[in-house]
């Protein structure tokens, strides 16, 4: 499978907005807060044209109960698809067969998952110095490996793991400076 990177879409916001709902719909009280992650969330960088999306549950293990309304919103369900306690579906265009939507949902006890997914958007829109290196990396990698998916994948695994620990550092280390602001 090929990788496709296009220029940043400010249209990307809206396409999250409205599948949100459909969440929405789908969980209903069991929806805890849902987020827009992966780079169609940081501004100005290109992408993948799919929308990632992070709903957090009050529970996760209720989720399962969820799949066949998942079905009829034409998601595809994958299980915890290889990461203990979230459950992921996909969402393609009928008539593209294009992917549109990845869909991760964490229990809101899941910190690790959920700060890790949080920092590192945050960090690169807070740094788009950071965002722009890591936008050419990916560019350089579609361009050497031509599109090659575990290529492209690998090729930037490097700089996400690196980028996370500092993500999630700054992250941290923000959210005490702010508690601490909010309590004088």
């Amino acid at each position: 499978m090929k990788v496709n990177i296009e220029k940043y879409n400010p249209y990307w916001v809206n396409l999250f907005a409205k599948e949100s709902n459909n969440i929405k719909r789908i969980l209903g009280d069991e929806l805890h807060s849902i987020h827009h992650i992966g780079s169609t969330s940081i501004p100005h960088i290109s992408a993948k044209p799919i929308i990632d999306i992070m709903p957090i549950v009050n529970n996760i293990d209720n989720v399962d109960k969820y799949n066949l309304a998942f079905e009829e919103f034409d998601y595809d369900v994958h299980g915890e698809y290889g990461i203990v306690n979230r459950r992921y579906f996909t969402k393609f265009d009928k008539e593209t067969n294009k992917k549109l939507y990845h869909v991760h949902i964490y229990d809101r006890k899941n910190d690790k998952n959920i700060i890790r997914h949080l920092a590192f958007r945050d960090y690169l829109i807070e740094f788009p110095e950071v965002a722009k290196e890591y936008e050419d990396l990916k560019m350089t990698l579609i361009n050497k490996y031509c599109g090659d998916k575990e290529k492209y994948v690998n090729g930037k695994n490097e700089f996400v793991k690196m980028t996370e620990k500092l993500a999630i550092n700054w992250y941290l280390q923000k959210k005490i400076t702010d508690y601490n602001s909010y309590q004088k």
